[in-house]
C-alpha cells in the first residue's frame, strides 16, 4: 500500500451539501421529482460558475479544486475533472451522525465513475463518546481507506472530522459552546487522529473544524503527520461561520507549514444563491460574488504562504 500525503496547496469550494441544501435552501423533504433535482443541479452550476470566475480573476488554478456529489453535481465533476481542476466526492450518506456508505457496497463503483482527485468523507467522532458508534464507523472508513490506498483506486483520501461536544462535557463548561471550542475541542480532535489512525484509517488530507489558537494548529499538524505520516496535509473548513470568522481562522492556520489549504463551503456561496433565489441579484451577480468570496479567501492564504516564503 501506499504511504498516506498530500502536500501541495488546495483550496477547495465545497458544495456537496444534499440533505441540508434540499431543505434549508428550497424546503423540500423526502424524494425529488426529476424536476426538483434539475433545479437542485442548476443552483450548484451557480456555484460552480463561481469557482471558474474566481479563476478566470487570479486565483491559482493549480490549487483550485470543487467539492461536490454525484447525486446534484455529476457534470459538474466532470467537466471540472476535463479541465485540470482538483476534484473531491463524497463517499458519505448525507445528514447521518454515523458514518456510512451512500451507496453501501458498492461505493468502490462510484468512486471509479468518476476518478475524483480525493474520496472525501465527513464523519462525526468524539472520542469520549459511544465507543461502539466509534468502532463501527472506525471499521467502515478502514474499510474506504484500504481501498482508496491499494492499487485499484487512483483517488486520494481527504477525511473531514467533526468532533460535536458530548452534552456531558458541555455541561462541565457551563454549556458554554465557544469555550468547548477553545478548551476542550482541540484535544479531542487530536485524540480523535490518533484514534483512527490507530485502526487503520489513513487519510491524505484532514479537513479540520477552525482554530483560534496557533498552537492548536500547529497540534493538529503534528498529530496528523506523527509516526512517519510525513506528507500527510490539513486543511481549515468553514462551518458556515460569518466571513470575518473563517478568514480569522484561515490567517491562523496558513501561517503553521502542514495547513495547505481550506475547504469554505456556505459562507462562500449561501448569502449570493438565497438572494439569486429570492429576484434579490441576477444570476450574473451571485456568480460574481460566489467567485469574489472564494479568491478573497484564497488571498488570504496566499498572502501568508508567502509571507512564510518570505
Amino acid at each position: 500500500m501506499r504511504r498516506p500525503g498530500f502536500d501541495k496547496a488546495l483550496y477547495i469550494l465545497p458544495f456537496d451539501h444534499r440533505g441540508s441544501f434540499q431543505k434549508k435552501m428550497f424546503g423540500w423533504d423526502g424524494a425529488l421529482t426529476p424536476e426538483q433535482t434539475a433545479e437542485i443541479a442548476a443552483a450548484k452550476r451557480v456555484i460552480y460558475d463561481g469557482f471558474l470566475s474566481a479563476v478566470h480573476a487570479g486565483v491559482p488554478k493549480e490549487k483550485a479544486g470543487i467539492l461536490v456529489d454525484e447525486q446534484f453535481g455529476a457534470t459538474l465533476l466532470r467537466d471540472a475533472a476535463a479541465e485540470g481542476y482538483v476534484t473531491c466526492c463524497p463517499a458519505e450518506k448525507s445528514g447521518q451522525d454515523e458514518f456510512d456508505f451512500q451507496y453501501g457496497d458498492s461505493f468502490a463503483q462510484h468512486i471509479e465513475a468518476f476518478h475524483p482527485t480525493f474520496c472525501k468523507v465527513l464523519v462525526r467522532y468524539n472520542p469520549e463518546g459511544d465507543p461502539l458508534l466509534n468502532r463501527s464507523q472506525a471499521y467502515r472508513l478502514k474499510r474506504l481507506s484500504d481501498y482508496l490506498r491499494g492499487d485499484r483506486s487512483r483517488s486520494l483520501f481527504m477525511f473531514e472530522l467533526l468532533v460535536p461536544a458530548e452534552q456531558n462535557q458541555l455541561t462541565r463548561l457551563n454549556g458554554d459552546k465557544k469555550a468547548y471550542d477553545l478548551k476542550l475541542r482541540p484535544r479531542l480532535m487530536a485524540q480523535a487522529i490518533e484514534e483512527l489512525q490507530e485502526a487503520g484509517v489513513e487519510p491524505d488530507v484532514w479537513k479540520i473544524e477552525g482554530l483560534d489558537r496557533r498552537e492548536d494548529c500547529e497540534r493538529m499538524v503534528a498529530t496528523a503527520r506523527r509516526e512517519g505520516r510525513d506528507e500527510v496535509g490539513c486543511i481549515i473548513l468553514g462551518r458556515g461561520e460569518n466571513d470575518a470568522k473563517v478568514r480569522e481562522w484561515l490567517s491562523t492556520a496558513s501561517r503553521v507549514p502542514g495547513f495547505i489549504g481550506f475547504a469554505v463551503g456556505r459562507t462562500t456561496f449561501w448569502e449570493p444563491l438565497v438572494d439569486w433565489r429570492a429576484g434579490k441579484i441576477t444570476r450574473n451577480d451571485a456568480v460574481l460574488e460566489i467567485g469574489s468570496r472564494y479568491g478573497e479567501f484564497a488571498a488570504v492564504f496566499e498572502t501568508r504562504q508567502h509571507a512564510i516564503r518570505a
